[in-house]
């Protein structure tokens, strides 16, 4: 208990789990594993309960470990040299953040600051100690690299749609891979994205005015509105009609 308050930000309360191994599950890295290498993860994790606008971990402070989220959301991003923040990314449930900082040579950093978008649950895992897990368990560091594969892939695609397409089709797009993270499962009609328009923007990489003319166009068709700092696809099966009518 002690050391995770050294390690972290002193907000961020530690809690201590019965049920680890039914918790871990839930993360895309570690569903497969057997129940040998899960169990190793299970001795070193440490849970995390957060609330929502708390910072995870802030750019270029020493980095201390990976997180891992077993509940809600979290935005990833950076400052430009005004001091304007841009997002980077959303992570979603099972996703992985602050991954960069392992197996560098160097005293590493984080890259960006994390922040909750909801109130959620976080794993928080050591760098050192995975460090040596991933050495010594080949099929730990198998999940690891096909995840980190799996991220590298996702985020080419969302940077040539940022090259390559129009505002309009970037928007849509990028509605579209959120919306897919905020219901993975596709069993809701209405998908609540916990973004203001103008951190929307920012993930998007274009300006706050030429989003708000998209959205508007969106709301008068009736895809989507605009509630309490959030962004609502309305019904997530005529999205998908959209999408695939226009592209």
């Amino acid at each position: 208990m002690e050391r995770i308050k050294k390690l972290l930000e002193p907000n961020l309360s530690v809690i201590q789990e019965v049920d680890k191994e039914g918790l871990l599950r839930k993360i895309e890295i570690f569903k497969d594993l057997s129940p040998k290498s899960l169990n190793i993860i299970e001795r070193r994790i440490q849970t995390l309960e957060v609330k929502k606008g708390m910072r995870i971990i802030k750019e270029d402070e020493k980095a201390k470990g990976v997180f891992f989220i077993h509940s809600g959301s979290v935005k990833l991003a950076k400052q430009d040299e005004n001091g304007n923040e841009i997002i980077v990314c959303v992570k979603q449930q099972g996703d992985i953040f602050a991954e960069a900082c392992l197996f560098t040579r160097k005293e590493e950093c984080y890259p960006a600051t994390a922040t909750m978008l909801e109130d959620g649950r976080l794993f928080f895992l050591d760098k050192q100690e995975l460090e040596q897990d991933l050495y010594q368990y080949p099929e730990l560091s198998m999940q690891m690299i096909r995840y980190m594969s799996d991220a590298l892939r996702e985020m080419t695609s969302q940077l040539r749609d940022v090259v390559l397409l129009d505002v309009y089709a970037k928007t849509v797009k990028m509605l579209e891979r959120l919306g897919r993270k905020f219901n993975p499962d596709f069993k809701r009609w209405e998908v609540e994205i916990p973004l203001t328009v103008q951190e929307f923007a920012t993930v998007v990489g274009t300006s706050r005015e030429s989003i708000s003319r998209v959205f508007s166009k969106l709301k008068k068709e009736e895809m989507i509105d605009l509630k309490s700092r959030k962004i609502i696809i309305l019904d997530w099966c005529k999205f998908c009609t959209l999408l695939h009518k226009e592209y």
